[in-house]
């Protein structure tokens, strides 16, 4: 196998998953990191900017979800999940939602109709952070990085 051979990076039983996921995360935190600082600092530029990243992370996590399961039916074979995939599956999904769910709230508070208190979004997206992170660490076992 050629490091460079188009056909093995694309057709890859897995590859896909392991390389988008990087989108998500990275958006996710980053737009969690501007709406504390857009908190702190008063500063609208700050509040755009965590808007962006989570819209562009919520829409990225649909590509994860779909190489995931992908991933999970090719390499495996659709065996039946347990254990750390199992619970990697069930985390992404719900780490998905929850993603989405909190670029939700940060539209409608775009949009005037903001429906919780700013304290109670840090808390959801401070939990949520640290839902992406295990869900990551779980992922990396699975895919040998920390083994």
């Amino acid at each position: 196998m050629h490091p460079f051979d188009i056909r093995s990076v694309l057709l890859a039983k897995h590859a896909q998953h392991v390389v988008f996921i990087h989108f998500p995360i990275a958006l996710f935190l980053a737009g969690v990191l501007f709406d504390f600082l857009a908190q702190a600092t008063k500063r609208s530029a700050f509040a755009a900017a965590a808007y962006c990243n989570l819209m562009f992370a919520a829409i990225s996590t649909i590509p994860v979800v779909i190489s995931g399961i992908l991933a999970w039916q090719w390499a495996l074979e659709g065996q039946k999940l347990k254990g750390v995939l199992l619970m990697h599956l069930i985390l992404g999904c719900f780490t998905s939602v929850t993603i989405s769910f909190i670029w939700w709230i940060h539209r409608k508070a775009r949009l005037g109709t903001a429906f919780m208190p700013t304290v109670h979004r840090l808390g959801i997206e401070a939990v949520a952070a640290m839902l992406v992170m295990l869900t990551g660490h779980l992922g990396g076992f699975l895919s040998g990085v920390n083994a």
